[in-house]
């Protein structure tokens, strides 16, 4: 397929930016990847794309900073995309509490900083590119499910509030300078990609480790919050169609269904024949200081004007990652053997 169109992706390392490159990479796009510099390497989700034998010779891979608009720039300049996803930030936000400020600055000023360092590249003669900004679901807080893109946005955490900014200065610029931003509103998605220090990981590598004999317990904080779950490779479509569309605009992705920790819990044991009860503790160091109850998305626009929904249920995407954490427990017991 002949390349035609090139994309930058902040956060290419992440879950998400993971699926958007293989996406766009099937789709004949050039990739360009922003990594920040680590002492360590962080490249495991995509390093089937840019090493070893079957490295695809379009993507590749920069080093840059949301904290660091000279690094956006040259990227802007070298890279010349006709789209941005931008998916880097602080994403957990149990930690946002312990580090809002610099939460903050990821998730909300950088966007700002972004949004400029996209003005000067088009003042300076570069290709107008198209902007998607990732929100998130819990910038709505405490509002009432379901919600949708004209409910009222209650952040409950440090995150959440730099999410908010960040969708602001996304709709003031699209306002005030006429740039295709988009927002997407992205409830709770998951895969066996996830990092394992969000809840869904957690329980699921705990679930299929416990019943390999690799450990005894789980420890969790509040099992009552309800999440509207979907499967990330099912978002990134949702993200990518956003930019195809003639004007720029807002959407809810989401699949509309909630469901507990608690059921979460049921499902990730019962796929591995144990009952979750018998293994689980509750310390209230897991806690946030403040919690979203409820949140449950109503994705009608995205259904109605991009032609996008779900490919996966809720119950279908919990045995998927039960079953890869399996057989990477399995991995780890043929090594060690």
């Amino acid at each position: 397929m002949p390349t035609s169109r090139s994309a930058m992706i902040t956060g290419v390392t992440g879950q998400d930016g993971s699926y958007l490159a293989e996406l766009l990479l099937s789709k004949g796009y050039q990739v360009h990847g922003m990594v920040r510099r680590s002492s360590a390497f962080n490249t495991s989700r995509i390093d089937h794309l840019h090493m070893g034998g079957k490295a695809n010779p379009n993507f590749f891979l920069h080093y840059g900073d949301l904290a660091d608009a000279g690094s956006l720039r040259d990227i802007l300049d070298l890279a010349q995309p006709d789209e941005i996803y931008n998916l880097g930030g602080q994403s957990h936000v149990r930690v946002s509490f312990d580090q809002p400020e610099y939460t903050m600055e990821v998730n909300g000023t950088a966007v700002l900083r972004f949004l400029e360092a996209l003005r000067f590249h088009l003042k300076h003669g570069g290709k107008a590119a198209r902007f998607y900004q990732a929100g998130s679901s819990e910038m709505f807080g405490r509002a009432k499910p379901p919600q949708n893109e004209g409910t009222r946005f209650e952040p409950r955490s440090p995150y959440a509030v730099a999410k908010v900014a960040a969708h602001h200065e996304v709709v003031n610029y699209r306002e005030s300078y006429g740039l295709f931003l988009c927002n997407g509103i992205l409830f709770n998605h998951e895969s066996p990609r996830r990092g394992e220090n969000f809840v869904t990981r957690k329980i699921t590598r705990a679930a299929a480790r416990i019943k390999l004999g690799l450990e005894h317990r789980l420890t969790l904080g509040n099992l009552e919050p309800r999440r509207d779950w979907g499967f990330a490779g099912d978002y990134v479509e949702a993200m990518w169609r956003m930019l195809q569309q003639e004007e720029p605009d807002d959407y809810v992705i989401a699949t509309g269904v909630s469901n507990s920790i608690r059921g979460f819990l049921d499902l990730a044991f019962a796929t591995v024949g144990l009952d979750w009860h018998e293994f689980v503790d509750t310390d209230p160091r897991f806690l946030r200081p403040s919690e979203v109850d409820d949140i449950e998305g109503d994705a009608s626009k995205a259904r109605d004007l991009l032609g996008w929904k779900p490919t996966m249920d809720f119950a279908s995407l919990v045995e998927m990652m039960v079953e890869a954490d399996l057989e990477l427990a399995r991995t780890e017991i043929r090594t060690e053997g």
